[in-house]
């Protein structure tokens, strides 16, 4: 990593860069790539932080669609259960009515009359 490297990255010129009152810091760090500097640490404590977290989110939010997709499957099959139990009603109710229909073939039915006001 250079001077220029950084100036072009941040794109500004070599003597914008050499005005700068961060480049005296800059000169130090690439002097000294080694030493530990606290915010190097900072960043890297909240980086494990933030994938602790992470992962605890990843937890969590895959348990709660666990639990949604057996709720899901539970509707699914009382839906199921439902449906057949209402196709076997629907029979039930066609065969009554050809049995009303038989039944009552050919029979004259009064009509009822109002009563008068």
């Amino acid at each position: 990593m250079t001077v220029v490297n950084i100036a072009a990255e941040a794109g500004v010129g070599r003597a914008s860069y050499y005005r700068s009152p961060v480049a005296a810091a800059i000169k130090e760090i690439l002097a000294a790539p080694d030493s530990k500097r606290p915010e190097v640490d900072e960043l890297k404590a909240e980086i494990r932080r933030l994938r602790k977290t992470e992962r605890e989110l990843r937890k969590e939010k895959a348990a709660e669609i666990r639990e949604l997709q057996e709720t899901i499957n539970t509707y699914a099959n009382q839906i199921q259960a439902l449906a057949l139990r209402n196709a076997e009603l629907a029979e039930d109710a066609r065969k009554l009515r050809s049995q009303n229909d038989e039944a009552t073939r050919g029979t004259v039915l009064p009509l009822k009359t109002l009563p008068r006001p």
